[in-house]
């Protein structure tokens, strides 16, 4: 290959709900610049490269999903790698570099990227740039964009190196400086947050001068407002994504898309709500609610300890505003045909698989667009050419500059700023229709956790969950509710009656209200096979819910095959106020309970659950001796029989509820119990909770 044309690399990406695959639109957007072409796939194009043959070069970016799972496109890649028929030398040939995402609030962080990585080099493949961790819990683009910026050096270098091996002796100079920068490459596994900005040496950046002068008066910096040094700063900035998409406006004639048409998960199932409860009274900090869903007319199918997906719309209040400052509420009804520009330079152009190539403008924004998505740096640079107001043009750029690294973290991510935020806090920012469906992501479906068993209630399908509430901040000046919580709540209203003197607030109705649902099964948070076996249940709040369902199946399970042998069971459940929001307290809709009697005090009753242990943080105790205010506190004064079961019986151990204020806790709790009760120390007590994990009897469902 001549050297005056652009040299090609592999890239691939797997994504779960397209962060993966923005990144490496971004690389691939920024490798022109840099006189390389990217050549850009899924890893699930499997028939489109061939790693096998691959002789250039090869970027693999990869998310991590369930329980550090890799995403579902790469599912039959990290099969076919997985292969132990494959020699060891099977990839010797091949180099690349792998950039993973993950939130280190999770376990298994970055465990897909981990997992391919690891594959590779057991077959044989080679690094010719270190992996590159990125933490959505921190911000991702303080590892991205540094490990995107070394790349172009570690990749000029492997071309170099194959044109010596090939006898070029051609005189380069583009990469005649690359020798002793390299060292960049070997520094990007130990970044510090603090290094974590673009570098303003390549050519997809742009030096702005200054054009707005920081207020005298305004002395603290806010998402509209800057101070100096960065008031008073040249500005690096990101290079201007191209346009691809064009959306030509239709008359009003036609049927929109079919909700399941929106799915590529699996098979959409939509069915009716036939009861709502409230689990919490009317002062409790949260509000719980409990629905049921009659599946008896689907093929729906599930296990307590599964999960499933509800496909759920946009706020219709921040549609109809959206439309408002789009200056687009007449043309909600109207069809329109989203194409990819003929003209466009971006590469590889593809209408996004989540827009229909027809629907109605409401349509698009109602359920296929995630309207409150944190806007990353990109579409911060695609709204400043829409800003006419030259303060808020500057600001914009300085959200998503080099220079306004940190305060974009602070006022844009941390702060959860969506774009109906930013449009409300920059009037003067009118973006096009077209812009909005090339840089917004895909409404992702939300997932909820099984609180039944079909066993027990054939036909039936229950799930708890708490309203989510975003209260007001100088970034956002209104509660906003989550966006399926809040649009469950308001859709069971009708079914929910309160009275105020009791907390039994559930009422039947007739199945008018449906929702669209699919399956989202959990391979391992399942009741043990063999029933004889003990389990311990760490439940708090509403991480009760999938015990429900455990719970309810063991009780039918026992008054099938009373001639089984059934292990002992452990519940631990943790709410703030007793006569609050303990939940599954009062009789709802347990059949063999009688009414008035503690729920899960008629588990205890049967023989169903064999120990329950409940605490309450926020309640007040006249005891003498202090009650303990966390499961995980509870967890310790039963370290004996908790190590019991897990040591000397081969018990199991579940965890379900928030990752960050209960998870890591009742992990150190456990993880101290094991060092006391096997008198080892707490590295021996690690490797007993590590083979714990692997053999799935430590198994945890947490979310952050």
């Amino acid at each position: 290959m001549c050297c005056d044309l652009k040299r090609r690399f592999l890239l691939l990406y797997a994504t779960q709900k397209g962060q993966a695959k923005a990144i490496a639109e971004e690389i691939c957007l920024q490798a022109g610049a840099h006189g390389l072409e990217a050549d850009m796939h899924c890893l699930s194009e499997m028939d489109k490269y061939n790693l096998e043959t691959e002789k250039d070069p090869v970027v693999i970016v990869i998310s991590t999903t369930g329980t550090g799972d890799p995403p579902d496109t790469a599912r039959k890649f990290v099969k076919k790698i997985r292969d132990k028929t494959l020699p060891p030398d099977h990839l010797a040939h091949l180099q690349y570099g792998l950039l993973g995402l993950g939130d280190s609030e999770y376990t298994f962080f970055c465990n897909g990227g981990k997992t391919v990585d690891r594959l590779l080099q057991e077959l044989g493949a080679q690094h010719f740039y270190d992996t590159g961790l990125a933490d959505d819990c921190v911000g991702l683009e303080l590892v991205v964009d540094p490990w995107i910026d070394g790349l172009w050096l570690a990749l000029k270098e492997v071309f170099l190196l194959q044109k010596e091996k090939e006898g070029m002796s051609n005189d380069v100079s583009a990469d005649s400086h690359v020798g002793h920068e390299m060292n960049l490459s070997s520094k990007i596994q130990n970044l510090n947050l603090e290094d974590g900005v673009r570098s303003s040496d390549g050519p997809s950046h742009k030096l702005l001068d200054i054009n707005v002068v920081a207020s005298a008066t305004d002395t603290e910096p806010s998402l509209v407002h800057s101070v100096p040094p960065i008031s008073q700063s040249a500005l690096n900035i990101p290079a201007l994504p191209p346009e691809y998409i064009e959306v030509q406006f239709q008359d009003t004639h036609g049927e929109n898309p079919h909700l399941s048409s929106l799915i590529s998960e699996g098979t959409t199932f939509e069915v009716p709500v036939t009861k709502a409860s409230q689990l919490t009274r009317e002062d409790a900090v949260k509000t719980a609610l409990l629905l049921e869903l009659d599946i008896a007319n689907t093929a729906f199918d599930y296990q307590p300890g599964d999960a499933f997906c509800v496909i759920c719309p946009n706020n219709v209040n921040e549609v109809e505003e959206l439309l408002h400052i789009l200056g687009l509420s007449e043309k909600g009804e109207n069809f329109v045909c989203i194409k990819v520009k003929q003209d466009t330079k971006k590469k590889g152009a593809t209408r996004p698989q989540h827009i229909p190539e027809r629907s109605t403008l409401k349509f698009i924004l109602t359920w296929c667009l995630e309207l409150r998505a944190i806007p990353k740096k990109a579409f911060l640079r695609a709204l400043v050419e829409c800003t006419s107001n030259a303060g808020e043009k500057r600001r914009l750029q300085e959200l998503c500059s080099k220079q306004g690294a940190s305060d974009y973290v602070h006022f844009i991510r941390e702060s959860n700023v969506c774009l109906l935020d930013l449009l409300r806090a920059f009037p003067s920012c009118k973006p096009s229709l077209n812009l909005l469906i090339e840089h917004l992501p895909k409404l992702q479906a939300r997932s909820y956790s099984v609180s039944s068993s079909n066993l027990y209630q054939p036909g039936k399908l229950c799930f708890v969950f708490n309203i989510v509430e975003f209260p007001a901040c100088p970034t956002r000046p209104v509660l906003r509710k989550g966006v399926c919580t809040g649009w469950l709540a308001e859709l069971v209203a009708p079914l929910l009656h309160t009275n105020k003197d009791t907390q039994d607030i559930k009422r039947e109705s007739s199945p008018t209200e449906k929702i669209s649902i699919f399956a989202r099964p959990n391979n391992t948070f399942h009741l043990p096979s063999d029933p004889s076996v003990p389990f311990v249940m760490v439940g708090p709040g509403t991480g009760i819910a999938p015990f429900i369902g455990f719970l309810q199946h063991r009780q039918k399970l026992r008054e099938e095959h009373t001639d089984w042998e059934f292990g002992e069971t452990w519940l631990f459940f943790g709410c703030r106020h007793q006569d609050r929001d303990y939940l599954f307290k009062q009789v709802h809709y347990l059949k063999f309970c009688v009414s008035h009697l503690d729920e899960l005090r008629c588990f205890l009753e049967n023989g169903t659950l064999t120990h329950l242990k409940v605490c309450f943080s926020r309640d007040s105790s006249t005891a003498e001796v202090a009650q303990p205010k966390y499961v995980q506190d509870v967890i310790r004064l039963y370290a004996k029989e908790v190590a019991r079961v897990l040591l000397k019986e081969s018990g199991y151990f579940y965890v379900c509820g928030d990752k960050k204020h209960m998870a890591d806790d009742v992990s150190d709790a456990l993880l101290d119990i094991l060092s006391t009760e096997m008198e080892v120390d707490k590295l021996e007590a690690m490797k007993t909770m590590a083979m714990l994990r692997e053999a799935k009897h430590y198994l945890q469902d947490v979310w952050s």
